[in-house]
Protein backbone atom coordinates (compact mmCIF):
# COMPACT_ATOMS: atom_id res chain seq x y z
CA UNK A 1 0.00 0.00 0.00
CA UNK A 2 1.47 3.16 -1.06
CA UNK A 3 2.00 5.96 1.49
CA UNK A 4 1.07 8.79 -1.05
CA UNK A 5 -2.68 9.67 -1.02
CA UNK A 6 -4.70 8.93 -4.36
CA UNK A 7 -5.94 12.42 -4.30
CA UNK A 8 -2.25 14.12 -5.82
CA UNK A 9 -2.84 11.92 -8.58
CA UNK A 10 -5.73 14.53 -9.97
CA UNK A 11 -2.65 17.59 -9.75
CA UNK A 12 0.82 18.21 -11.15
CA UNK A 13 3.27 20.30 -9.82
CA UNK A 14 3.13 23.89 -11.11
CA UNK A 15 4.70 24.37 -14.45
CA UNK A 16 5.46 27.61 -14.02
CA UNK A 17 7.27 27.27 -11.15
CA UNK A 18 9.09 24.26 -12.63
CA UNK A 19 10.27 26.29 -15.11
CA UNK A 20 12.14 28.87 -13.46
CA UNK A 21 13.52 26.63 -11.39
CA UNK A 22 15.07 24.49 -14.23
CA UNK A 23 16.14 27.81 -15.89
CA UNK A 24 17.74 28.44 -12.25
CA UNK A 25 19.37 25.23 -12.37
CA UNK A 26 20.79 25.66 -15.66
CA UNK A 27 22.12 29.33 -14.61
CA UNK A 28 23.78 27.23 -11.45
CA UNK A 29 25.67 25.03 -14.39
CA UNK A 30 26.84 27.65 -16.31
CA UNK A 31 24.37 27.60 -19.16
CA UNK A 32 23.81 31.34 -20.56
CA UNK A 33 20.43 31.30 -19.58
CA UNK A 34 17.61 34.04 -19.60
CA UNK A 35 14.25 33.31 -17.36
CA UNK A 36 11.09 34.65 -18.95
CA UNK A 37 8.78 31.80 -16.83
CA UNK A 38 8.50 33.63 -13.43
CA UNK A 39 5.36 36.10 -13.08
CA UNK A 40 7.09 37.97 -10.65
CA UNK A 41 8.46 42.19 -11.14
CA UNK A 42 12.02 42.46 -11.31
CA UNK A 43 11.62 45.92 -8.87
CA UNK A 44 12.33 46.17 -5.38
CA UNK A 45 10.08 46.38 -2.67
CA UNK A 46 9.53 50.27 -2.11
CA UNK A 47 11.44 51.46 0.97
CA UNK A 48 8.66 52.60 2.83
CA UNK A 49 7.23 49.30 3.16
CA UNK A 50 10.27 47.95 3.90
CA UNK A 51 10.66 50.18 6.46
CA UNK A 52 7.04 49.50 8.25
CA UNK A 53 8.69 46.12 8.11
CA UNK A 54 11.57 46.94 10.00
CA UNK A 55 9.54 48.91 12.98
CA UNK A 56 6.95 45.98 13.29
CA UNK A 57 9.67 44.20 14.24
CA UNK A 58 11.82 46.23 16.65
CA UNK A 59 8.14 47.46 17.82
CA UNK A 60 7.95 43.27 19.10
CA UNK A 61 4.96 42.21 16.43
CA UNK A 62 6.28 39.13 16.26
CA UNK A 63 2.91 37.40 18.10
CA UNK A 64 0.66 35.17 16.88
CA UNK A 65 -2.23 37.59 15.18
CA UNK A 66 -5.57 36.90 14.63
CA UNK A 67 -5.87 33.93 12.47
CA UNK A 68 -7.23 35.20 9.31
CA UNK A 69 -5.61 39.02 9.57
CA UNK A 70 -4.80 42.06 12.09
CA UNK A 71 -7.52 44.78 12.91
CA UNK A 72 -5.15 47.12 11.10
CA UNK A 73 -5.00 45.37 7.52
CA UNK A 74 -8.14 44.57 7.33
CA UNK A 75 -9.54 47.98 7.95
CA UNK A 76 -6.90 48.74 5.37
CA UNK A 77 -8.41 46.54 2.68
CA UNK A 78 -11.63 47.91 3.62
CA UNK A 79 -10.29 51.44 2.96
CA UNK A 80 -8.82 50.38 -0.53
CA UNK A 81 -11.90 48.36 -1.53
CA UNK A 82 -13.93 51.65 -0.93
CA UNK A 83 -11.25 54.00 -2.68
CA UNK A 84 -10.23 52.02 -5.45
CA UNK A 85 -13.68 49.87 -6.49
CA UNK A 86 -16.52 51.80 -4.39
CA UNK A 87 -17.15 48.84 -2.75
CA UNK A 88 -18.00 48.82 0.72
CA UNK A 89 -16.86 46.53 2.90
CA UNK A 90 -16.89 46.02 6.73
CA UNK A 91 -13.60 43.49 8.46
CA UNK A 92 -15.79 40.81 9.09
CA UNK A 93 -15.85 40.55 5.27
CA UNK A 94 -11.94 40.44 5.04
CA UNK A 95 -9.89 37.54 5.43
CA UNK A 96 -6.02 37.55 4.72
CA UNK A 97 -3.77 34.77 3.96
CA UNK A 98 -0.35 33.66 3.27
CA UNK A 99 -1.04 34.67 -0.32
CA UNK A 100 -3.82 34.76 -2.88
CA UNK A 101 -3.33 31.17 -3.53
CA UNK A 102 -4.41 30.22 -0.33
CA UNK A 103 -7.04 32.55 -0.45
CA UNK A 104 -8.65 30.22 -3.56
CA UNK A 105 -7.25 27.20 -1.83
CA UNK A 106 -9.53 28.42 1.12
CA UNK A 107 -12.43 28.95 -0.68
CA UNK A 108 -13.01 26.53 -2.50
CA UNK A 109 -11.65 23.50 0.37
CA UNK A 110 -14.85 25.34 2.35
CA UNK A 111 -17.57 24.91 -0.22
CA UNK A 112 -16.89 22.67 -2.97
CA UNK A 113 -19.11 19.27 -2.48
CA UNK A 114 -17.73 15.73 -4.29
CA UNK A 115 -18.67 17.12 -8.39
CA UNK A 116 -19.42 20.23 -7.81
CA UNK A 117 -18.37 22.58 -11.15
CA UNK A 118 -15.93 25.47 -11.43
CA UNK A 119 -16.13 27.56 -14.88
CA UNK A 120 -12.44 28.35 -15.64
CA UNK A 121 -12.22 30.33 -19.05
CA UNK A 122 -8.66 29.28 -20.55
CA UNK A 123 -6.30 30.31 -20.90
CA UNK A 124 -6.21 30.28 -17.39
CA UNK A 125 -3.38 30.35 -14.36
CA UNK A 126 -2.04 26.96 -13.60
CA UNK A 127 -3.32 26.49 -10.13
CA UNK A 128 -7.16 27.27 -10.31
CA UNK A 129 -7.43 23.52 -11.87
CA UNK A 130 -5.48 21.63 -9.20
CA UNK A 131 -7.09 23.80 -6.69
CA UNK A 132 -10.17 22.73 -7.74
CA UNK A 133 -9.71 19.10 -8.40
CA UNK A 134 -8.12 18.91 -4.83
CA UNK A 135 -11.10 20.06 -3.32
CA UNK A 136 -12.80 17.22 -5.04
CA UNK A 137 -14.78 19.71 -7.72
CA UNK A 138 -14.54 19.68 -11.38
CA UNK A 139 -12.76 21.93 -13.63
CA UNK A 140 -15.30 23.37 -16.71
CA UNK A 141 -13.07 24.92 -18.97
CA UNK A 142 -14.23 27.62 -21.47
CA UNK A 143 -11.69 28.09 -24.30
CA UNK A 144 -11.22 32.10 -24.85
CA UNK A 145 -9.57 32.16 -28.53
CA UNK A 146 -6.85 34.69 -29.54
CA UNK A 147 -9.68 35.80 -32.26
CA UNK A 148 -11.65 37.19 -29.29
CA UNK A 149 -8.64 38.59 -27.11
CA UNK A 150 -8.14 35.53 -24.82
CA UNK A 151 -11.91 36.93 -23.54
CA UNK A 152 -14.84 34.97 -22.68
CA UNK A 153 -18.13 35.93 -24.54
CA UNK A 154 -21.31 35.74 -22.41
CA UNK A 155 -22.79 33.20 -24.70
CA UNK A 156 -19.87 30.82 -23.97
CA UNK A 157 -19.91 31.81 -20.07
CA UNK A 158 -23.96 30.87 -20.54
CA UNK A 159 -23.55 27.30 -21.99
CA UNK A 160 -21.10 26.60 -19.66
CA UNK A 161 -23.30 26.97 -16.59
CA UNK A 162 -25.32 24.07 -15.65
CA UNK A 163 -27.00 23.02 -12.71
CA UNK A 164 -24.12 21.79 -10.67
CA UNK A 165 -22.33 25.10 -11.76
CA UNK A 166 -20.99 26.61 -7.93
CA UNK A 167 -18.39 29.32 -8.87
CA UNK A 168 -16.67 30.86 -11.64
CA UNK A 169 -13.11 32.31 -12.05
CA UNK A 170 -12.50 35.43 -13.35
CA UNK A 171 -8.94 36.62 -13.93
CA UNK A 172 -8.87 40.40 -15.14
CA UNK A 173 -6.07 41.63 -16.14
CA UNK A 174 -4.82 37.92 -17.13
CA UNK A 175 -2.74 35.63 -16.25
CA UNK A 176 -1.20 34.48 -18.99
CA UNK A 177 -2.93 36.54 -21.27
CA UNK A 178 -2.52 39.82 -19.79
CA UNK A 179 -6.02 40.64 -21.34
CA UNK A 180 -8.29 42.46 -19.29
CA UNK A 181 -12.54 42.67 -19.74
CA UNK A 182 -13.52 46.53 -20.26
CA UNK A 183 -16.31 47.64 -18.25
CA UNK A 184 -18.88 46.87 -21.05
CA UNK A 185 -17.18 43.18 -21.05
CA UNK A 186 -17.57 42.71 -18.02
CA UNK A 187 -21.13 44.32 -17.45
CA UNK A 188 -22.08 41.54 -20.25
CA UNK A 189 -20.90 38.74 -18.19
CA UNK A 190 -22.59 39.54 -15.06
CA UNK A 191 -25.81 39.78 -17.11
CA UNK A 192 -25.29 36.39 -17.33
CA UNK A 193 -24.24 35.55 -13.97
CA UNK A 194 -27.45 37.61 -12.42
CA UNK A 195 -29.71 35.13 -14.49
CA UNK A 196 -28.05 32.27 -12.38
CA UNK A 197 -28.77 32.82 -8.89
CA UNK A 198 -26.96 29.28 -7.78
CA UNK A 199 -23.36 30.35 -9.21
CA UNK A 200 -20.63 31.90 -7.32
CA UNK A 201 -18.41 34.53 -8.57
CA UNK A 202 -14.23 34.36 -7.21
CA UNK A 203 -12.73 37.04 -9.05
CA UNK A 204 -9.03 37.13 -9.37
CA UNK A 205 -8.16 41.09 -9.48
CA UNK A 206 -4.08 40.31 -8.71
CA UNK A 207 -3.17 42.33 -11.25
CA UNK A 208 -5.62 45.22 -11.07
CA UNK A 209 -2.74 47.88 -11.14
CA UNK A 210 -1.13 46.39 -13.61
CA UNK A 211 -3.10 48.03 -17.07
CA UNK A 212 -1.89 49.87 -20.14
CA UNK A 213 -3.02 52.43 -22.46
CA UNK A 214 -5.83 53.90 -20.14
CA UNK A 215 -7.47 51.03 -19.76
CA UNK A 216 -9.96 51.40 -16.80
CA UNK A 217 -10.16 48.40 -14.61
CA UNK A 218 -13.52 47.65 -12.99
CA UNK A 219 -14.42 44.54 -10.56
CA UNK A 220 -17.72 42.28 -10.89
CA UNK A 221 -19.56 43.57 -7.30
CA UNK A 222 -18.44 46.89 -8.63
CA UNK A 223 -20.81 46.45 -11.78
CA UNK A 224 -23.31 44.81 -10.76
CA UNK A 225 -24.67 45.40 -7.35
CA UNK A 226 -26.43 42.04 -7.21
CA UNK A 227 -23.51 39.89 -7.42
CA UNK A 228 -22.49 41.39 -4.48
CA UNK A 229 -23.76 39.05 -1.71
CA UNK A 230 -22.13 35.98 -4.43
CA UNK A 231 -18.95 37.22 -4.83
CA UNK A 232 -15.42 36.86 -3.31
CA UNK A 233 -12.91 39.57 -4.78
CA UNK A 234 -9.43 38.35 -4.34
CA UNK A 235 -6.43 40.49 -4.57
CA UNK A 236 -3.00 41.23 -2.91
CA UNK A 237 0.21 43.09 -2.45
CA UNK A 238 2.45 40.87 -4.76
CA UNK A 239 2.61 42.31 -7.85
CA UNK A 240 1.60 45.88 -7.97
CA UNK A 241 3.69 46.14 -4.84
CA UNK A 242 6.57 43.95 -5.59
CA UNK A 243 6.04 41.57 -2.46
CA UNK A 244 5.95 38.23 -3.91
CA UNK A 245 7.53 36.94 -0.80
CA UNK A 246 6.15 38.57 1.99
CA UNK A 247 3.18 36.54 0.72
CA UNK A 248 -0.11 38.18 2.16
CA UNK A 249 -3.24 37.86 -0.48
CA UNK A 250 -6.46 39.09 0.85
CA UNK A 251 -10.30 39.15 -0.06
CA UNK A 252 -13.91 40.00 0.81
CA UNK A 253 -17.39 38.78 0.58
CA UNK A 254 -20.30 37.71 2.65
CA UNK A 255 -19.65 37.13 6.31
CA UNK A 256 -20.94 32.74 6.66
CA UNK A 257 -18.35 32.48 3.57
CA UNK A 258 -15.00 34.64 5.24
CA UNK A 259 -15.93 32.69 8.53
CA UNK A 260 -15.64 29.28 6.81
CA UNK A 261 -12.29 30.37 5.21
CA UNK A 262 -10.96 31.68 8.33
CA UNK A 263 -11.97 28.16 10.08
CA UNK A 264 -10.09 26.21 7.13
CA UNK A 265 -6.84 28.26 7.22
CA UNK A 266 -7.41 27.74 11.24
CA UNK A 267 -6.41 24.37 10.41
CA UNK A 268 -3.33 24.73 8.20
CA UNK A 269 -1.26 27.70 8.63
CA UNK A 270 -3.38 29.79 10.99
CA UNK A 271 -2.37 33.61 10.83
CA UNK A 272 -0.10 34.81 7.60
CA UNK A 273 3.52 36.24 8.80
CA UNK A 274 3.00 39.35 11.17
CA UNK A 275 5.86 41.31 10.05
CA UNK A 276 4.28 40.69 6.32
CA UNK A 277 0.98 42.00 7.64
CA UNK A 278 2.08 45.17 8.71
CA UNK A 279 3.97 45.48 5.71
CA UNK A 280 0.98 45.19 3.61
CA UNK A 281 -0.61 47.89 5.73
CA UNK A 282 2.03 50.62 4.97
CA UNK A 283 1.60 49.21 1.15
CA UNK A 284 -2.00 49.83 1.27
CA UNK A 285 -2.03 53.06 3.10
CA UNK A 286 1.03 54.54 2.02
CA UNK A 287 2.17 56.31 -1.30
CA UNK A 288 1.21 54.96 -4.34
CA UNK A 289 2.91 57.55 -6.42
CA UNK A 290 5.62 54.24 -8.09
CA UNK A 291 3.01 52.51 -9.29
CA UNK A 292 2.98 55.00 -12.62
CA UNK A 293 6.37 54.66 -12.84
CA UNK A 294 6.82 50.84 -13.02
CA UNK A 295 3.53 50.91 -15.36
CA UNK A 296 5.40 52.86 -17.55
CA UNK A 297 8.33 50.96 -17.66
CA UNK A 298 6.35 47.60 -18.18
CA UNK A 299 4.22 49.50 -21.27
CA UNK A 300 7.41 50.13 -22.32
CA UNK A 301 8.85 46.41 -22.52
CA UNK A 302 4.97 45.04 -23.26
CA UNK A 303 5.50 47.19 -26.63
CA UNK A 304 9.50 46.21 -27.39
CA UNK A 305 8.03 42.00 -26.89
CA UNK A 306 5.16 42.64 -28.69
CA UNK A 307 7.05 44.32 -31.59
CA UNK A 308 10.19 41.97 -31.47
CA UNK A 309 8.08 38.88 -31.27
CA UNK A 310 5.80 39.60 -34.32
CA UNK A 311 9.08 39.74 -36.31
CA UNK A 312 9.84 35.89 -35.22
CA UNK A 313 8.90 33.65 -38.52
CA UNK A 314 5.99 31.47 -37.40
CA UNK A 315 4.50 33.44 -34.27
CA UNK A 316 1.86 36.22 -33.77
CA UNK A 317 2.17 37.99 -30.18
CA UNK A 318 -1.35 39.86 -29.29
CA UNK A 319 -0.67 43.41 -27.72
CA UNK A 320 -2.35 42.63 -24.03
CA UNK A 321 -3.96 45.79 -21.88
CA UNK A 322 -2.39 44.22 -18.55
CA UNK A 323 -0.11 42.48 -16.20
CA UNK A 324 3.29 41.55 -17.63
CA UNK A 325 2.85 38.80 -19.41
CA UNK A 326 2.60 38.01 -23.58
CA UNK A 327 1.08 34.76 -24.90
CA UNK A 328 2.26 34.54 -28.78
CA UNK A 329 0.64 32.07 -30.92
CA UNK A 330 3.58 29.71 -32.01
CA UNK A 331 1.38 27.83 -34.53
CA UNK A 332 3.19 28.80 -37.65
CA UNK A 333 6.45 26.65 -36.02
CA UNK A 334 4.05 23.48 -35.82
CA UNK A 335 5.23 21.01 -37.93
CA UNK A 336 8.49 22.67 -39.02
CA UNK A 337 11.97 20.89 -38.08
CA UNK A 338 14.82 21.95 -35.58
CA UNK A 339 18.86 22.29 -37.42
CA UNK A 340 19.16 18.57 -35.20
CA UNK A 341 15.55 17.17 -37.23
CA UNK A 342 13.60 17.44 -34.22
CA UNK A 343 9.93 17.79 -35.36
CA UNK A 344 8.39 20.63 -33.60
CA UNK A 345 5.18 18.75 -32.67
CA UNK A 346 3.44 21.02 -30.25
CA UNK A 347 4.06 23.95 -27.95
CA UNK A 348 5.60 22.28 -25.35
CA UNK A 349 8.32 20.70 -28.53
CA UNK A 350 8.97 24.66 -28.99
CA UNK A 351 9.28 25.83 -25.41
CA UNK A 352 11.93 22.71 -25.05
CA UNK A 353 13.65 23.97 -28.22
CA UNK A 354 13.88 27.81 -27.34
CA UNK A 355 15.69 26.47 -24.21
CA UNK A 356 17.51 23.88 -25.34
CA UNK A 357 19.02 26.26 -28.64
CA UNK A 358 19.02 29.70 -27.58
CA UNK A 359 18.78 29.37 -23.18
CA UNK A 360 15.45 31.38 -23.58
CA UNK A 361 13.11 29.93 -20.83
CA UNK A 362 9.18 30.13 -21.31
CA UNK A 363 6.27 28.29 -20.20
CA UNK A 364 4.17 26.14 -22.59
CA UNK A 365 0.93 27.13 -23.48
CA UNK A 366 -0.75 23.62 -22.58
CA UNK A 367 0.12 24.36 -18.97
CA UNK A 368 -2.39 27.08 -19.34
CA UNK A 369 -4.98 25.20 -21.43
CA UNK A 370 -5.15 26.91 -24.68
CA UNK A 371 -2.07 25.55 -27.15
CA UNK A 372 -0.16 26.08 -29.53
CA UNK A 373 0.88 28.99 -27.16
CA UNK A 374 3.87 29.69 -25.04
CA UNK A 375 4.42 33.00 -22.26
CA UNK A 376 6.91 35.28 -21.88
CA UNK A 377 6.88 37.35 -18.59
CA UNK A 378 8.04 40.61 -19.42
CA UNK A 379 8.64 41.51 -15.74
CA UNK A 380 12.54 41.51 -16.90
CA UNK A 381 15.15 44.32 -17.48
CA UNK A 382 15.21 45.69 -21.21
CA UNK A 383 18.29 44.28 -21.85
CA UNK A 384 17.40 40.83 -21.50
CA UNK A 385 14.03 41.12 -22.81
CA UNK A 386 15.92 42.68 -26.48
CA UNK A 387 18.40 39.63 -26.00
CA UNK A 388 15.96 36.95 -25.55
CA UNK A 389 13.89 37.90 -28.69
CA UNK A 390 16.54 38.26 -30.62
CA UNK A 391 16.93 34.77 -29.44
CA UNK A 392 14.05 33.72 -30.76
CA UNK A 393 13.90 35.38 -33.86
CA UNK A 394 16.88 33.40 -34.53
CA UNK A 395 15.91 29.87 -34.04
CA UNK A 396 12.84 30.39 -35.27
CA UNK A 397 14.65 31.44 -38.34
CA UNK A 398 16.60 28.43 -37.71
CA UNK A 399 13.56 25.50 -38.30
CA UNK A 400 12.71 24.24 -41.70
Amino acid sequence: MSILASRLDRIQPSPTIAVTQKARDLKAAGRDVIGLGAGEPDFDTPDNIKAAAIAAIKAGDTKYTAVDGTPALKQAICAKFKRENGLDYKPEQVTVASGGKQVIFNAMMATLELGDEVIIPAPYWVSYPDIVLLAEGKPVFVPCSQNNQFKMRPEDLAAAIGPKTKWIILNSPSNPTGAAYSRAELKALTDVLVQHPHVWVLTDDMYEHLVYDDFAFTTPAQIEPRLYERTLTMNGVSKAYCMTGWRIGYAAGPVPLIKAIAKVQSQSTTNPSSISQAAAVEALNGPQDFIPVHNAAFKARRDLVVDLLNKAQGLHCHRPEGAFYVYPSCAGTIGKKTPQGKLIASDDDFVTYLLEAEGVAAVQGSAFGLSPFFRISYATSTEALTDACRRIQRACAALS
